[in-house]
């Protein structure tokens, strides 16, 4: 079983305790766009001397903060290119500038000029280069204003390694040898642990959505590149509102992929020029911006090693740690599991999902914040599905309706009572999903039969909305359970058709939440997926 921690004090990566994060106002949330900018750094990280210099030169450092990532998008000219620039120190004393370019995905050509035994001249190459490629001046960057047929500026965090990999540093002229402590989670924690902040996953998460990062010479996109991303995602939606020409879409679509590089290979960037589209942009920068959430937790794990400590806990313990949630693992044997797995099984795609092994979850506050709602009735526990580069900010921060988001039943979040519904959701890492099982508070349910995207709240004196389904789990096979005293109904029977809602728009049901808290996250599960 998984560690548990007292649930009065939050525990950091390499054992330090942190203060009480304040409770936040009933339903109040921030935009994506300002959650990232509140978060982002507020100085650079050190940043990292090009790869490629190094590979065709000597081992180097930047200079200062002489060092720019550029990148362009035309999608009349099918162009998708960036633009690197640096000034670099090498281990002799020697001052170069080095610039590599070429189109987003390909590692591009290069030039070096030095090396000069002063900063002093390539600086002055650094920034003629810079005023040459945007038409801005170096020295006013933080005024940056993007030209057409020009580069535009890219905000990039410092190329900075999350992973534990060193047990040995230096200290006061000496060497100490950190003795990496053995896991003390059972296996099954600590290969979802792995996995959920597996930078692998990723990777592959992010090729997926043709972020090739393996490739992409743009290095790590900071959260204030990200909220820009979203800002051009509201100017493409009010163009879409307004049905505008083809070539406003065009130079709106090029100015997303210049701020969010994208890897197209040769092919020619698309025109998000639909609403499906567009809402495959916004679901793709809302992962980015979970992934870096997990970033910045495996970042914590980090700075354990620079402590004057011997012994470092392990990587998966101090990942665990850092989400501030007590995962338990379930026995197969237990009732609690064998309901579950009852549930995926008659709801579920039973030949296709193999169960590999269920969690109880206790994310920290969530359930005083779940207590708001003490006096509605009517729970059930539901289905969500989603990728599995989003979980470990699922576990961080829990299930969150973002401005951004939205579906056919409006800005909500989404449940299901059938597991093949929320299946469809799960973006499985080399055949392995997540799926959670949640508490929800339904209260007062509002029953609709058509699509309603507008919804952001139930209507007066509900306190939910259904989206009835012509198939439903059979209601006779319902049963209940009890969680911290409260009846919680538990669907255990495989879906019939709903003659009373055989015109329904849907063909499961779906359940809709429009406050954060109406919802506690109570399982995860682990599966595998045959894709």
């Amino acid at each position: 079983m998984a560690p548990k921690r007292k649930a009065a004090s939050a525990t950091k990566a390499g054992g330090k305790k942190v203060k009480e994060e304040s409770s936040a106002p009933k339903d109040a949330f921030r935009t994506a766009k300002e959650a990232l900018m509140a978060a982002a750094p507020q100085e650079k990280s050190q940043r990292k001397a090009d790869t490629h210099f190094e590979r065709e030169h000597m081992s180097a450092q930047v200079y200062g903060d002489y060092d720019c990532m550029l990148n362009q998008t035309n999608i009349g000219q099918n162009n998708n290119k960036f633009y690197v620039i640096q000034v670099l120190q090498t281990g002799h004393g020697e001052f170069y500038c080095w610039t590599r370019w070429g189109r987003v995905g390909e590692i591009g050509a290069s030039a070096a000029f030095g090396g000069f035994s002063s900063p002093k001249e390539a600086i002055e190459i650094f920034e003629k280069k810079f005023k040459d490629k945007t038409k801005n001046k170096w020295g006013d960057r933080e005024r940056f204003v993007s030209h057409p047929g020009k580069y535009t500026l890219i905000e990039v965090d410092g190329d900075q390694d999350a992973e534990v990999k060193m047990d040995v540093v230096d200290e006061a002229g000496g060497r100490v040898v950190k003795n990496i402590l053995p896991c003390t989670l059972d296996k099954s924690t600590q290969r979802l642990i792995e996995l959920i902040f597996s930078n692998d996953m990723f990777t592959e998460a992010m090729e997926c959505m043709n972020l090739d990062i393996k490739k992409m010479p743009l290095g790590k996109l900071s959260k204030a590149q990200i909220a820009k991303g979203f800002e051009v995602l509201e100017e493409l939606e009010e163009a879409l509102k307004k049905k505008s020409r083809k070539t406003v879409m065009e130079e709106l679509s090029s100015k997303f992929y210049t701020i969010i590089p994208h890897n197209f290979g040769r092919q020619k960037p698309p025109v998000i020029d639909t609403s499906d589209i567009l809402e495959k942009k916004k679901e793709m920068l809302l992962v980015l911006a979970d992934i870096e959430i997990a970033q910045g937790l495996k970042a914590e794990t980090e700075k354990a090693k620079e402590e004057a400590v011997e012994d470092v806990p392990h990587p998966a313990d101090q990942n665990y740690l850092s989400l501030n949630c007590n995962l338990s693992l379930l026995g197969k044997d237990t009732k609690e599991y064998k309901i579950i797995e009852t549930y995926l099984m008659s709801t579920g795609e039973s030949n296709l999902l193999q169960l590999i092994d269920v969690w109880k979850v206790d994310r920290d506050k969530e359930a005083e914040r779940f207590q708001e709602h003490d006096a509605l009735g009517n729970r059930r526990l539901l289905w969500h599905g989603t990728n599995v580069a989003v979980v470990a900010a699922i576990l961080k921060s829990g299930l969150r309706i973002m401005p951004q988001s939205g579906g056919r039943v409006g800005r909500g979040i989404y449940f299901a009572s059938e597991n093949r519904k929320s299946a469809c959701y799960v973006r499985p890492s080399r055949g392995t999903g997540v799926m959670f099982l949640n508490e929800v508070c339904l209260g007062r349910e509002h029953t609709i039969q058509q699509d309603n995207s507008r919804l952001t709240c139930p209507p007066a004196r509900y306190d939910s909305v259904v989206a009835r389904g012509r198939m439903e789990p059979d209601a006779s096979k319902d049963i209940s359970i009890t969680l911290d005293g409260k009846s919680v109904t538990v669907p255990q029977g495989a879906p019939l058709d709903q003659p009373e809602f055989k015109n329904s728009y849907f063909d499961n049901s779906e359940y809709l939440i429009y406050k954060e808290s109406q919802c506690r996250i109570r399982y995860l599960l682990e599966l595998k997926f045959p894709y």
